[in-house]
């Protein structure tokens, strides 16, 4: 029986540091920093084995200590990582500064090791859906979506950002969900953001079924195909960290969509995953599920 959820994306570990005041840019600021798995692909199927999801990672790690803690800990999670591939040298990092609200100041992502993982042989023959993440490089991402396709198996992608969702613009077409912000929605399309109904049109006009417009506060739009845009507001929550909050959203999402959810409950879920993550310091909160729960 086709069940299984294929995460195919990132893995590293977070560095996140967060500031004890309001920062001031250019000289020391007092804080505290931990240190966690993560990666968006990670994530995503860290949280869908929170959910008790069928769910299989494939991504590349280090042979460093990095590496053996994120695996160790996905695990836990309970996501197959039997496909990770280890690859000599340092696993990816992806190091954050937050404010002293828990805002995203800036960041950067050393994931070159993601670019040893090989997707020659990419098996979905048990797949449900597979997920593709866009810290893989383009000919990567056109790998994972050239395998899907041939095993007739619907897609959904997370840009990431707005580089990367630039450099694998030509490859979104003829997929189940896209899920962008709308900057990255323009980087998909080339138009700017006030344009963002053209946007959703233009993936619609390339054969994507379901965009979900992602806008942080402002909540979120669900676009199907052939159907009005639905707006879902922001579920309220505490901001103690933002980290990982949408790769849980995306998460619930799916999650919710194997039980047969339709796509604008699935994004409810979503936000309501969002929101517990927001509140906890965890990229990943051990108790999501729990958690979740409780909005029900």
């Amino acid at each position: 029986m086709n069940q299984w959820v294929v995460v195919v994306g990132g893995t590293n570990m977070d560095v996140v540091a967060r500031t004890a005041a309001p920062l001031v840019p250019a000289t020391s600021n007092p804080g505290r920093t931990r240190i966690s798995p993560g990666g968006v692909g990670r994530n995503i199927a860290a949280c869908l084995g929170l959910f008790g999801a069928p769910v299989r990672l494939v991504s590349a790690v280090g042979d460093d200590a990095f590496g053996d803690e994120v695996l160790r800990v996905t695990a836990a999670c309970g996501a197959d990582v039997g496909a990770v591939r280890r690859v000599p040298g340092a696993t990816g990092t992806y190091t954050a500064v937050l404010d002293d609200r828990g805002e995203l100041v800036a960041a950067v992502s050393d994931m070159a090791t993601v670019d040893a993982l090989e997707l020659d042989t990419l098996h979905l023959d048990d797949a449900a859906l597979v997920v593709v993440d866009g810290n893989l490089a383009a000919a990567q991402v056109a790998r994972a979506f050239a395998a899907a396709t041939a095993a007739g198996v619907p897609v959904a992608f997370e840009p990431v950002s707005v580089a990367k969702a630039a450099r694998s613009a030509e490859l979104v077409h003829d997929l189940f969900l896209v899920t962008p912000n709308a900057d990255e929605l323009a980087a998909l399309t080339g138009r700017p953001t006030s344009e963002w109904r053209e946007s959703v049109a233009d993936l619609h006009g390339r054969g994507v079924e379901h965009v979900w417009l992602r806008c942080g506060a402002d909540g979120s739009w669900v676009c199907s195909r052939e159907q009005d845009p639905v707006h879902l507001p922001a579920v309220p929550a505490t901001v103690v960290d933002v980290t990982g909050a949408g790769d849980a959203m995306l998460a619930a999402w799916v999650a919710a969509w194997l039980r047969g959810a339709d796509p604008v409950e699935a994004a409810r879920e979503g936000h309501r995953a969002a929101a517990v993550t927001i509140a906890s310091s965890h990229t990943v909160r051990p108790d999501l599920a729990d958690a979740l729960r409780e909005y029900h």
